[in-house]
């Protein structure tokens, strides 16, 4: 009988899979620390970002012979000495990307409101005066209708980003590593007479893309240990008043950088879903006035949960069954 662990969790209806192809599946928590020896029972693993199977890992558990992650970016992965031992690693790349589009525009729409400072300033609102005061304050809001979105990686993610742009009207830059075009399909409502189109981008440089853009929004891998994407020298090249978001992986950006951005008025303001230090260890950005924050909560909704249970499922049940 195939034993699964299923580490961090995973939705019902891909569980239910597992059961009816007979597999074993526990969702009891195993600590970090006690991974591989708890592995020794175990042919296969799902993860999602909380825990990470390193090389030491892998090497403890020769019986180990699938790792799936459930969701896009496999950094808490060591991904090809995994495939180099004749590991199958598997991720769920398109399952949750229009989840973690939405919560872009979330901020986006956050943003260009101001609603991350109304909402703090309003419950002490309790006059004509101070209520117009407010109302004044706020009044001076944008559309996105119009504007630029810098997108950086053309991703699952990405391409879902690009995809609701398109449809309120703004402009889309993309930028990725290879240069290559970047196809979108999208699709639309019946009524409209037109299920779906298809949409080509021509990809732009990093440094046209900084200096063009109203907003911009990240959407690419970050392996431990890098530099920042972005950084003084790339904030330095944006508009003045640019909007930034980060649904991608903490330190893509610098929140070093990125603070003294906002306080000098360089950045607009930022919506941050991730950081350097997870639980959320920089109190400024914690605290700032011009910043919404969520807690890496990008993929989580139930619709992309359901779709990431049911897609990890059946591709490890695949890979068992033609084995």
């Amino acid at each position: 009988m195939i034993k699964i662990l299923a580490n961090d969790g995973i939705d019902a209806a891909g569980k239910k899979i597992f059961d009816a192809a007979g597999f074993t599946v526990s969702t009891d928590k195993v600590p970090q620390e006690k991974l591989a020896e708890a592995l020794k029972n175990f042919d296969a693993i799902l993860v999602r970002s909380a825990t990470t199977v390193r090389t030491d890992v892998i090497d403890a558990c020769p019986n180990l012979k699938v790792i799936g992650r459930a969701g896009v970016g496999m950094d808490n992965i060591d991904v090809k000495y995994a495939r180099d031992k004749g590991l199958a690693v598997i991720n769920t790349p398109a399952a949750s990307s229009q989840s973690v589009a939405e919560l872009v525009f979330a901020h986006l729409f956050t943003g260009v409101r101001m609603l991350y400072d109304a909402n703090r300033n309003m419950p002490a609102c309790s006059t004509k005066e101070t209520f117009d005061k407010l109302k004044k304050s706020y009044s001076a809001g944008i559309e996105l209708k119009g504007k630029t979105i810098g997108i950086i990686g053309a991703g699952q993610i990405g391409k879902c980003v690009a995809a609701i742009a398109v449809g309120l009207g703004m402009n889309v830059l993309f930028h990725r590593l290879n240069n290559e075009d970047v196809v979108v399909d999208m699709d639309f409502h019946p009524a409209l007479g037109q299920k779906k189109i298809t949409l080509t981008f021509k990809c732009v440089s990093f440094t046209k893309l900084l200096i063009e853009s109203d907003f911009i929004t990240m959407h690419v891998p970050f392996p431990k240990g890098s530099a920042p994407v972005i950084g003084k020298k790339e904030l330095d090249l944006m508009k003045n008043g640019v909007g930034i978001v980060n649904t991608a992986r903490g330190g893509v950006i610098s929140e070093v950088d990125l603070i003294e951005a906002l306080n000098s008025g360089k950045v607009a303001f930022a919506g941050i879903d991730v950081f350097e230090g997870e639980p959320l260890i920089n109190q400024t950005l914690c605290t700032h006035p011009k910043v919404t924050l969520s807690p890496h909560i990008g993929g989580s909704t139930k619709e992309a949960q359901e779709r990431i249970g049911i897609e990890l499922a059946e591709k490890v049940v695949e890979y068992f069954t033609k084995k």
